[in-house]
Formats: structure tokens, sequence, C-alpha cells
């Protein structure tokens, strides 16, 4: 396939932004747009080079007239570059709740299982400097720091499978020329011109602090600026944490009197990176939330965040799992509890997994012997046949069973730099 002086500028641009060495089975998602077109395209080529097997899926939300015929048309794209394609339908929507946000996480649930499914290692996304430079546009409006401003990243891990974004240093308008000069067409969403959305209403407004200089190639070099920044951070606040933290029974216990020395960013990190590790939380908690529980550890008072127990005591603050949290959580022996415990023992018919609580606790009388809080165990895993407890591994009561964090205690210093 010949190639221009600036279509082989381009094809270089993206390999530089992937991986030293491309998986053997690479994913693309493509949703007809042009942006996702230009990105297929120029994988198709870099994929032949290099030996990998390149899949394509689009995700048809169904939310729109034409979603079908879109992802129809992207499907015979696909055929004619000669790679598989697969349509990923979303009817999860009940209207209710915010509907960009589920569809956001619908649409990278849909493409990690289906990678999943086919041994995609990495799935390549078509977010573009526009889309990054719009980003950082709204998220200033929002009072956004260090991490906020970093704005999208180029990879990152999403349920197993990596997903990398090429195109973050390429701006829109390159992309189409690139689609011009090699005849492809593509689809044009009606809801990009929709002003009652706040990114439409970010890329109008860049379109006019162009004179200013702040341009989407600005904006995304901000947001390469901050993300260099934020790692800085990431990397000291997990130093930080190997000095004061301790875990105990998945539980953090930290040195308070080293936590309150901590310049403010760090310590705001580090309690973020605590509390959604411990609770699974996707997103940090609430930033006036976050500053009411650093006032509390200051003033040695107990609080509550991101389904998590703040309890300070004899120098050393314990967060551990809120009871409340996790009292209708029920998973079978053997399956992962609360997103993070496994309990296995002696196969036992009619037994199931849940939290302990404090009617679990009256069944294990010497739960005190193991130096833990009250409230703490009422928050951990248990095995239940009915109304009676059968083990409670972290309440001092094993009875054959075993409670595990599978990753062990290191992934918590791991998971303050993966997130």
């Amino acid at each position: 396939m010949y190639l221009t002086a600036g279509a082989k500028s381009l094809r270089d641009e993206v390999r530089a932004q992937l991986p030293d060495t491309l998986p053997r089975r690479l994913g693309v998602a493509v949703s007809g747009g042009g942006d996702s077109v230009a990105l297929l395209d120029l994988l198709t080529g870099l994929a032949a080079d290099e030996g990998t097997k390149l899949f394509a899926a689009t995700v048809d939300h169904g939310l729109r007239e034409g979603s079908s015929e879109e992802a129809a048309g992207v499907a015979r794209l696909a055929e004619r570059l000669d790679v598989p394609h697969e349509i990923l339908r979303w009817k999860g929507w009940d209207g209710s709740g915010n509907l960009q946000d589920q569809a956001r996480q619908a649409r990278y649930a849909l493409l990690t299982d289906w990678a999943r499914q086919h041994d995609v290692e990495a799935v390549a996304l078509g977010h573009t400097a526009d889309d990054q430079a719009e980003t950082v546009l709204m998220r200033l409006a929002r009072s956004a720091g260090v991490t906020g401003l970093a704005a999208m990243p180029h990879q990152r891990m999403e349920n197993g499978v990596l997903l990398v974004r090429p195109l973050l240093g390429i701006t829109r308008a390159r992309l189409r020329d690139h689609l011009r000069e090699r005849g492809l067409s593509w689809a044009e969403d009606p809801s990009n011109r929709d002003l009652r959305f706040d990114r439409i209403k970010a890329r109008e407004a860049l379109a006019g602090l162009e004179p200013l200089g702040i341009t989407a190639g600005t904006l995304a070099r901000v947001a390469q600026n901050m993300a260099q920044a934020r790692d800085a951070l990431e990397r000291c606040t997990q130093e930080t944490a190997r000095r004061l933290v301790r875990i105990d029974a998945g539980d953090v216990l930290v040195d308070r009197s080293g936590f309150l020395a901590l310049p403010e960013e760090i310590s705001r990190r580090l309690l973020v990176g605590i509390v959604n590790w411990i609770g699974g939380g996707t997103y940090p908690p609430r930033s006036g939330a976050v500053q009411h529980t650093l006032s509390a550890v200051n003033a040695d008072l107990p609080g509550v965040l991101g389904g998590c127990l703040v309890l300070p005591a004899g120098g050393v603050v314990r967060f551990c799992r809120e009871y409340n949290a996790v009292r209708d959580i029920v998973a079978q022996p053997g399956q992962t509890w609360d997103r993070r415990w496994v309990i296995t023992g002696p196969a036992t018919q009619g037994a199931v997994v849940r939290a302990l609580g404090e009617e679990g606790l009256r069944q294990v009388p010497d739960w005190r012997d193991t130096g833990r809080p009250y409230a703490v165990l009422s928050g951990t895993p248990a095995v239940w046949k009915g109304d009676e407890v059968l083990a409670a591994p972290l309440a001092g009561f094993a009875n054959h069973w075993q409670a595990e964090l599978p990753a062990g205690d290191e992934e918590f210093f791991a998971f303050l730099l993966s997130h």
C-alpha cells in the first residue's frame, strides 16, 4: 500500500504511542466517526507490517436513530480491510441516572469483555488531541487539580485489558485530512453539534480561544505536563506509604504523626488511595468529604469515607471496611467477596460468604484475642450456613477456612501508582 509522506508521518506518530512490541492480538474500538476510522486504517497497516492480528469492535448504544447503520458501515469497512469485526450492543439503560456516564462505563465493559473473550491483550481507542483539550477545559471549570488536568492517560488497565490512546497528540483535522487522502468516509454523530452537552460547549469555547494561542495542541501538551507531575506525585505517595503504612488483614494502618507531617497534597493522595483500595472505588471521593476526613485525622477523631471506617488509636490510624458497605454482599466460597477476599475451606453444602456483623461476632467469643476492634471485624468476611457462623478467619475463628487477598499486601503499594 503506497503512503504519502504525510501518511507515513502520521503512522510513525501513532506507532510511537503504542507498546514497543505490539501485542500479538490487538483490538481497536471503531465507532464509525472520523477519529476511530482513521485509527483503524492506520493500525491495519501497522499490524500487517509487524505480524500482529488486528480485531475491531463497534459499540452500538442504540440510543439514537441511525446508530445501527453506522455500526454496519464499520463492519463493511473492516471486511474491506480484512479485519475481523464485531458489533457490541448495549441494552442496559433503564432511563434513569446519568446517561453519558452509564454509556461510557458500558462501552468500556463491553469492549474489555469482548477483548478477553477473543484473547486480545490491548484495545486502541480513538481519542484525539481535541478530545484531550476539551477534557482539560471541562476540568478547569471544576477547579481540578494536577490529576484532573492530566486528563486522559495514554494507557491504562481496565478489567485486565490494556487500553491505549495513540491519537492523543494528533488533532481531528489531521486525521480527517488523512481520511480524505485515503478516500475513506466516516459518519458524523449529530450529538457532536448538541450544545446541551458540556463537551460540545467546550469544543465551541476552544474555537474562540485560538486567537490567544490556546489550541487543542497546547492544551494537550498541558495535559501531558500535568501527567508528568501526577506521576511524580504518585511515586512520592508510594514511597511515603512504604515508610508509614503496614497492612493488617486487609486493613491499612498508618503512623498518625508521620501522616500529619506530610504535605497536604501527599496526605490527600495517600488517603484517597487507601480508601479506594479498600472500598474498590472507581473515582476518588468528593473533595469536601476528603477534606473533612483529613480534618478528623488531624483532630484524632473517627470518620467514614468511601465505604471505609477511619479509626485513630494509639498513634495509628486504621482504615478498614465499613460494615454497612458490605452487609448485603454475598458470595459462594472460592468466589471473590467484596472485590478482594477469597474464602476457601471444606466443601460444605449451603455455605455462603457474607460480612460477620454484630450477629456473627456474638458467635465468636474469642474475637478480642485478635487485637482488632469490634467495628473492624464486623466488616470482615465470614462463612455462614443459615444463621450459624461456620468460620470467621479474620476474627480468630478459622475452623479450617482461610481468608486471602489473592494479590497480597504488596498490591496496595502498586495500586497507588496505577489509580
